[in-house]
């Protein structure tokens, strides 16, 4: 069903995306550092909200683009239309009644979430959070539009996209920040900007009738539940399962930071430097999406389980080139970070421990359920992704972290115990065959 080439003109441009996002956020980070310490908290605090919201964009994203799969396998292309109309319609209306609360509530919500924060981080995180969180229908619709690309195998348009997005974002943040000397709206104006301009190409490419997955004309503004039905009980399960490790992740922060300075510091350099290390993974994860729902479309398990080994032997050899790079670079990276001594040492560490579990771990504990995922398996890894991160990373990460000393290193350690019973389970899961749902219909 899928060649070699059509492989790769899939997933290379989701590698560059993914890359594209990561950079965008050093970037900012690193420009809005010229506002102060205060402003770098803020954007920060706020992200952290945001990133949450993105995280359930996504995930009804993801719902989208399975259904869109599964009716692409089958030969229909007009249900397969219909269901990315539904997509589109969906999240819009859904990220618009989200912002509207979040206006609402916004003057309640800031204290209540972030705490007694100093007036001029408060300050910074009212006038930045105004202005982003009218981005959030933007990033709805820029996600189920590339989704819906991805699902015809056209993951390119979405790559030059989010390629102008950068530039859009980073020039505009040189300007207002360096030119016109802004405060944190030097970094959300662009960011508005960009995405705005993202949702205009993305709506635009969809009115493509040469693409085989496009916007209806006239378009039907009319809701098909039938088809809403089929996204959200994809969709709600991932969001879940993705929500909860975000919050997971915020709660094992706040623990860290209990450990001291040197801990933070080590953790934030390790932090982003694992991102790198799992773009790969995380790019070949929407490709399997994309290639499995169209296996499972067509009833065709065979293929299912072909291409699932195929690319998740792919991940299995990309991570293994950008994770022993890095490994070998760890004394530069510290290097370039000016790190103290002691901050360098417990960082390489990390990198190392992480790096090298990554290698024979990762693969089946993140791109095997994307297998399961596309096969509409959605259940089973919601509990255990959720599970196992609730029982295994945090409560281990607060055993082997706070009970038995060893910090910041033990909650690392505790994250790999859970990719490991993930790994378990889903490997059980794949075996037993109990995976193998009906397509939509």
């Amino acid at each position: 069903m899928f060649t070699n080439k059509y492989l790769i003109r899939l997933l290379w441009p989701l590698f560059v995306e993914q890359l594209l996002v990561f950079a965008v956020g050093i970037a900012d980070s690193f420009m809005v550092a010229s506002v102060g310490e205060e402003a770098v908290s803020a954007v920060s605090l706020v992200d952290s909200i945001m990133m949450l919201l993105i995280t359930i964009m996504t995930a009804l994203a993801t719902g989208g683009a399975v259904v869109v799969g599964q009716f692409l396998g089958q030969k229909k292309e007009a249900e397969a239309r219909k269901a990315g109309d539904q997509l589109l319609l969906f999240v819009t209306a859904l990220s618009l009644i989200i912002v509207a609360v979040m206006y609402i509530f916004r003057k309640g919500l800031l204290p209540l979430v972030f705490g007694d924060v100093e007036p001029q981080v408060m300050a910074y995180c009212n006038t930045y959070y105004k202005i982003v969180v009218a981005t959030v229908p933007l990033i709805a619709v820029y996600n189920a539009g590339a989704a819906l690309f991805r699902s015809i195998g056209n993951s390119k348009i979405a790559m030059k996209i989010s390629l102008l997005m950068n530039v859009i974002n980073i020039s505009g943040n040189a300007v207002l920040l360096y030119g016109f000397h802004c405060g944190v709206e030097g970094v959300a104006i662009p960011t508005l900007a960009a995405r705005f301009v993202a949702a205009l190409i993305v709506i635009k490419a969809l009115r493509n009738p040469d693409l085989a997955v496009h916007l209806s004309r006239p378009f039907v503004w009319r809701p098909n539940w039938k088809l809403i039905k089929n996204i959200l009980r994809i969709g709600i399960p991932n969001g879940i399962e993705n929500s909860m490790f975000q919050l997971g992740k915020l709660l094992l922060l706040s623990m860290i930071s209990g450990f001291g300075t040197t801990a933070i510091a080590a953790n934030a350099v390790a932090n982003t430097v694992a991102m790198i290390a799992v773009l790969p993974g995380m790019a070949v994860g929407y490709g399997i999406v994309s290639v499995i729902s169209q296996c499972v479309g067509s009833g065709d398990y065979e293929q299912v389980r072909y291409y699932g080994r195929k690319l998740i032997k792919w991940v299995y050899l990309l991570m293994g080139i950008v994770d022993i790079l890095i490994i070998l670079l760890i004394p530069v990276i510290i290097d370039l970070y000016g790190l103290s001594e002691a901050t360098g040492d417990l960082a390489g560490k990390i990198i190392l421990f992480h790096n090298i579990c990554a290698i024979v771990i990762w693969p089946i504990s993140f791109s095997l359920p994307n297998v399961l995922r596309a096969a509409s398996d959605v259940m089973y890894t919601m509990i255990i992704g959720v599970g196992s991160m609730w029982v295994f990373r945090i409560l281990s990460g607060y055993l082997l972290g706070s009970v038995l000393g060893m910090g910041v290193f033990g909650v690392w350690v505790a994250m790999i115990i859970d990719w490991v019973v993930r790994s378990v389970c889903f490997i059980i899961r794949y075996h037993g065959g109990k995976w193998k749902h009906p397509a939509v219909r």
